[in-house]
């Protein structure tokens, strides 16, 4: 059975302006950084928890041909890659302020939500980041039918 996740990817289009974004603006370690032959293996994580990667991966080979590469690289700009990552900490309005004085760019400021405070970050390629700041104790969906434009259809 399975019992942990220890790698997901996240595409990038240059591996060390990604470096310098996720570790320099937003304080991930430096986990692994090794040249394979067929491609560079570079990982990070959040502080104290190792166990978790983040591969920092630029589209092409061995995983995909030129024409696959090509396509992933256009829709990571286009930022239609959806969301990439969800991170949590214990205080996002002050996490907001210290990575905008770094020069993050967010694509939405904290905003309390029934789960929490979260934000919207936007990485050099295009991905899309949350922030979240979680709701202490069991959360609790509204009721969609009491939520404006929330309902089956939009309104």
């Amino acid at each position: 059975m399975i019992n942990a996740i220890t790698h997901s990817n996240v595409f990038v289009l240059d591996q060390d302006e990604a470096l310098e974004f996720y570790v320099g603006k937003l304080g991930l370690e430096l986990n692994t950084d090794l040249d394979l032959g067929v491609m560079r293996w570079l990982t990070v994580s959040v502080p104290g928890d190792p166990g978790r990667q983040i591969l920092l991966e630029k589209p092409g080979g061995p995983a995909h041909d030129d024409a696959t590469a090509e396509q992933i690289r256009e829709l990571l700009t286009k930022g239609a890659t959806g969301l990439t990552i969800g991170f949590t900490t214990a205080d996002c309005r002050k996490t907001y302020e210290e990575l905008r004085a770094k020069g993050v760019e967010f694509t939405q400021e904290p905003t309390e939500r029934f789960y929490g405070i979260d934000c919207g970050v936007r990485d050099p390629f295009g991905n899309h980041i949350r922030i979240v700041q979680p709701t202490p104790g069991p959360i609790v969906a509204p009721d969609p039918a009491k939520v404006p434009g929330a309902e089956i259809g939009g309104s």
